[in-house]
């Protein structure tokens, strides 16, 4: 990922947690899931941004078709949003987020969590390395030479 990509995922996001959080503010905590997916869509169609809501995509198996999954909404042919209304987001819902994005070849998905008055979100970037900063011992520079998923989470 480029610094013009990540710019552009950057405003996305951005954009897209506005109308997120414009849902939560409206319609506050404990409808269903279906409930808040279609005013996101209401949302984001309102601010102009492009989203499809229960995308589908293909799963396959060493080359075979094997099921599809459905993305509760795909943003500008981009964003992955995943959709909850759980007590608490945990790590199955972040794994989940990741087989999405290894399914459907994109890089970043939005994981949101209505269940609360106060929206829980994580984003999750697969496939980019962070920089580590570096570490100065006794043996000089050390660092971490294995791939990162980065996974920014905000409550």
């Amino acid at each position: 990922m480029n610094t013009d990509e990540r710019g552009y995922f950057d405003s996305l996001t951005e954009r897209v947690l506005g109308a997120v959080l414009e849902v939560s503010n409206t319609l506050g905590a404990g409808f269903l899931e279906k409930v808040y997916e279609r005013a996101l869509l209401r949302e984001l169609g309102l601010r102009g941004i492009r989203a499809t809501a229960q995308a589908s995509f293909p799963v396959t198996y060493k080359g075979h078709y094997v099921g599809e999954f459905f993305a509760d909404l795909l943003v500008e042919d981009l964003l992955v949003v995943e959709l909850k209304c759980v007590e608490r987001l945990a790590n199955q819902h972040t794994a989940q987020c990741l087989n999405y994005l290894r399914a459907s070849g994109r890089t970043l998905c939005l994981l949101v969590n209505f269940q609360k008055p106060k929206v829980e979100w994580k984003r999750i970037v697969h496939g980019f390395q962070i920089a580590e900063p570096l570490e100065v011992s006794a043996e000089g520079p050390k660092t971490d030479p294995e791939p990162r998923i980065n996974a920014d989470e905000r409550r």
